[in-house]
């Protein structure tokens, strides 16, 4: 994973980390997983397909694949080819595929059809790794789960919130200090932070609510003046 160029020198303190999230918090007090999905099996197939892809395109792609298959049986009785056929408008869509559908077999063959609520049993899935496990963990079965994907990785370096080099010291960093009962829906707080605000190129830290923690040292605390119209 990369960033900008300037990231934070030092780690927050547990204070400044709890105020940074408390101002996330009153600002998005709503915030949700942007996928659409209606049950446990649907959220674990999305965030496995929404690897390298936006949480937009998996949607586009997953509505007509859980109306054709809305279970671990019927997409396995789908096949490789029937899922591919949903989504090839997304990224790596032929490997997906192969996970998919060998999923929805160890689904049935292992757990009765149903989603396991554990990280070792999630793990063990075809296409699940640590972060997806963590997502279906903290959304679906309410776990105290900190899933580090690109934004949050970014935020965490950038902020100084959770400074690391690899994603699992990011984790490990945000659980240490995230008050545990703000954990499990700070994963979304800081995830819509970085898509919509502390963005990759170029942070709209003059919208961000929680500047005053941040130590960031290139902070842009003025919008870009408007692009004129092109004359006619």
């Amino acid at each position: 994973m990369t960033d900008a160029p300037a990231t934070a020198s030092r780690a927050m303190s547990k204070a400044a980390a709890k105020a940074f999230i408390t101002a996330l918090a009153e600002a998005n007090p709503n915030a949700e997983s942007e996928l659409v999905f209606r049950n446990p099996f649907e959220l674990l197939v999305s965030v496995v397909l929404s690897a390298q892809a936006t949480d937009k395109s998996v949607n586009k792609a997953t509505k007509g694949l859980f109306e054709e298959a809305p279970d671990p049986a019927s997409m396995a009785a789908l096949g490789e080819d029937g899922i591919a056929r949903h989504i090839r408008t997304i990224g790596l869509w032929r490997a997906k595929a192969h996970n998919v559908a060998l999923l929805c077999e160890q689904l049935l063959e292992r757990h009765g059809g149903q989603v396991p609520s554990d990280r070792a049993s999630l793990e063990a899935l075809a296409g699940v790794g640590r972060k997806t496990a963590n997502v279906v963990m903290n959304v679906a079965f309410g776990a105290d789960t900190m899933a580090v994907d690109t934004h949050i990785f970014r935020i965490g370096n950038r902020t100084g919130l959770a400074p690391g080099k690899t994603v699992r010291q990011v984790e490990d960093g945000l659980v240490a200090r995230i008050p545990k009962d703000m954990l499990r829906p700070a994963h979304h707080w800081l995830i819509l932070h970085g898509r919509y605000v502390c963005k990759a190129r170029a942070p709209e830290c003059w919208r961000c609510p929680a500047t005053k923690w941040c130590l960031y040292p290139d902070k842009r605390m003025q919008a870009p003046p408007a692009r004129k119209a092109a004359a006619t």
